[in-house]
């Protein structure tokens, strides 16, 4: 398994990312996050990463880098991100177990926080 990995990315998500980084000169990957907002109360943020913090947890998935924010690890804890084609819309989607509701257009999401315990023993565990 390798090191603890907050998420966990599909090939067709890690393809998307490599894409977007040989798009941007000077990306290094992309950076997931949550905010406030949305008619469930969350929404997850994809931004482009020239600079990685330190604090954000780095993941790694066929050469494509996602780093997460350290407010948002707690909600991603093992959640699957994807990049899906449909006719409605085509971006990133998160398979979160977190995830407590949905609004319909799958944009915001009401997400309970991980047991903390849970991410600090997986965090412990991939560090090994």
């Amino acid at each position: 398994m390798g090191r603890f990995q907050v998420i966990t990315l599909t090939d067709a998500a890690a393809a998307r990312v490599r894409e977007i980084v040989a798009a941007r000169e000077g990306a290094k990957g992309i950076r997931v996050g949550i905010r406030k907002g949305g008619c469930a109360g969350m929404e997850y943020t994809v931004d482009l990463v020239t600079e990685p913090d330190p604090k954000d947890d780095h993941v790694e998935h066929e050469g494509a880098h996602v780093y997460v924010a350290p407010e948002a690890s707690l909600f991603l804890l093992g959640t699957q991100m994807d990049f899906e084609v449909t006719k409605l819309r085509t971006g990133f989607t998160f398979n979160n177990p977190n995830q407590s509701s949905a609004c319909g257009c799958g944009e915001s999401v009401e997400l309970k926080p991980a047991d903390l315990k849970a991410l600090a023993e997986a965090r412990a565990h991939g560090a090994a």
